[in-house]
């Protein structure tokens, strides 16, 4: 049984897990203060709000946790369906060469695209521009959360998102594509904090045994966002005339979740008022302590800069996101100007590869729990094992679509096959900051996301320059060097990544020796007590 930490340790401090020894629950008397430490007993209104619930909490804040980034994507990619409808694409369509023919049945008025003369290099400048704000306010974000809580830092970023969202069209037949591209940083600006929050709440909230089950749920969040906001945008477009309703839809949903979240969730189980007496008991046996430990020094900026799993978890994040940002981003631009789907079909095949990719990471999170609780591989073994996977997969697959011409069915089934494989990066490198550092989880996933999503700015760009015909030999050479990157950075991600604790996440308690650089004299954490202490807490 995972041991029981005075309150004035840190959070999931380094060691926890290290005892399999049982300790008492706690019982209900323990549990008649909350929040602040105040003193102030539950009111009575809290009690029987208590027993409304019939979920746990830590469920109820990974459900909103998965909506947060549901709609983070909504928005964040619903630009990529509408700028085909945004962009005229008059005298570009009829005889373009390496491009497949209309379907005869097809409704013409589907690709002649709408007012704006924007060539490809600018639609890549207007994709990437997001990315310009988001990875900017990632390390802000992290700090923010693991000093004042996660629910804060990730709710007003969602709304600062939905409310840039909502004013997109107003500000492009304002200002065209300069605003746009204005209104899209601004967007970025605002999402940036989404993962670091989310991973500083999901280090306070979610035990080590249901890490990879509920993290996969939540960040699992952005493969359902892109298939809503893939299929939703493709039948608004479809069945609305003009292309601003995809803005308004997903900017509206995007502020109805910030009022929702802001009244039922918390940033830890200390302070959540209405949280049930047992699932705190649960909690404080689990994790050892229910709130945030706030006098955690400084992050240990240097331990983990120069941190070797740190920099193999880098590597993996930047082959997930160049990959992932190619299908995301231009995945529908291929479907419109290659395959010459319409455009409700564009958004129902766009959204098929992500529905896959869901399923997959949902499953293998449970698969990686069992696998891991039962003591059949450790978390460092289990960790490689679901990234090399989302990584190999996917980068034979869209290779092979490109190889596959104008037979539409069988590239859908590529496309689809190909994100079906990388939903194991979920279980595998997604949820590996909290691994490494539990106190540090937002620093880690700030530096981690930030990095990746600099390919963010990349690619778009890059897919503009490389496909000025949008022909399938252009485009075949974009997947081609997808392949390689896949295959590199999953190298250095197998060579160096770790499920350890790492030494750092308690820097107050690290020996001389550590600071000093040797790491090897610290005790760290092992992953063989793991399974031993799962066993013991059911």
């Amino acid at each position: 049984m995972i041991q029981n930490q005075d309150e004035s340790e840190p959070l999931l401090a380094k060691g926890t897990y290290g005892s399999i020894e049982p300790s008492p629950l706690p019982g209900p008397s323990d549990w008649t203060l909350y929040g602040d430490g105040t003193g102030k007993k539950r009111s009575e209104w809290c009690d029987r709000l208590s027993k409304v619930f019939i979920i746990p909490q830590r469920v109820v804040l990974a459900i909103f946790g998965f909506l947060a980034i549901l709609n983070a994507y909504t928005m964040r990619i619903c630009l990529s369906i509408a700028i085909t409808e945004m962009v005229n694409k008059t005298g570009s369509i009829d005889h373009d060469e390496g491009v497949c023919p209309i379907d005869d049945d097809a409704n013409p008025d589907d690709f002649t695209g709408g007012e704006f003369n924007w060539d490809q290099e600018l639609q890549g400048v207007i994709l990437s521009s997001f990315y310009w704000g988001y990875v900017l306010t990632h390390l802000p974000g992290g700090i923010l959360a693991e000093k004042f809580g996660g629910k804060w830092t990730l709710s007003l970023g969602i709304l600062s998102t939905a409310f840039f969202t909502l004013i997109t069209p107003w500000a492009v037949n304002l200002g065209g594509s300069t605003a746009l591209i204005v209104i899209r940083v601004m967007m970025g600006l605002g999402e940036g904090t989404t993962f670091p929050a989310l991973s500083a709440l999901l280090a306070s909230w979610i035990p080590l045994k249901e890490r990879s089950k509920l993290g996969s749920l939540v960040f699992g969040g952005g493969l359902v966002g892109t298939i809503v906001g893939n299929l939703v945008s493709g039948l608004l477009l479809h069945n609305i005339e003009g292309w601003s309703s995809v803005f308004y839809f997903f900017g509206g949903l995007g502020i109805f979740w910030f009022v929702l979240f802001t009244l039922l969730c918390y940033s830890d189980p200390e302070s959540h008022p209405f949280i049930s007496d047992k699932e705190k008991a649960y909690l404080k046996q689990e994790m050892g302590v229910l709130s945030r430990d706030k006098t955690l020094p400084p992050t240990p900026w240097r331990h983990i800069l120069t941190s070797v799993p740190m920099i193999g978890l880098v590597c993996a994040q930047i082959g997930h996101d160049w990959g992932f940002f190619i299908m995301v981003t231009d995945l529908p631009k291929y479907m419109s100007d290659v395959l010459r789907f319409s455009i409700k079909d564009n958004g129902l095949y766009s959204s098929l590869p992500y529905l896959l990719m869901w399923i997959v990471a949902l499953s293998t999170g449970v698969l990686s729990d069992w696998l891991i609780s039962t003591g059949r591989m450790t978390i460092t073994f289990g960790r490689k094992l679901f990234t090399t996977i989302a990584s190999a997969g996917p980068a034979f697959f869209i290779v092979g679509a490109s190889y596959a011409g104008c037979d539409r069915a069988l590239v859908v089934a590529l496309f689809t096959l190909a994100m079906g494989f990388m939903g194991t990066f979920y279980p595998g490198m997604k949820v590996n900051p909290l691994d490494l550092s539990p106190n540090y989880a937002g620093s880690l996933m700030a530096v981690t996301n930030g990095i990746g999503a600099i390919t963010g700015i990349i690619v778009p760009y890059v897919v503009g320059i490389m496909t000025p015909n949008h022909s399938i030999e252009e485009w075949r050479l974009v997947f081609w060097i997808a392949f390689a990157v896949f295959h590199v950075t999953n190298l250095a991600y197998v060579m160096w990544a770790s499920g350890e604790v790492q030494p750092w996440n308690t820097p107050h308690l690290m020996n001389k020796s550590v600071e000093s650089g040797d790491l090897k004299q610290q005790d760290t954490y092992s992953e063989k007590a793991v399974p031993a202490a799962i066993k013991a807490s059911q």
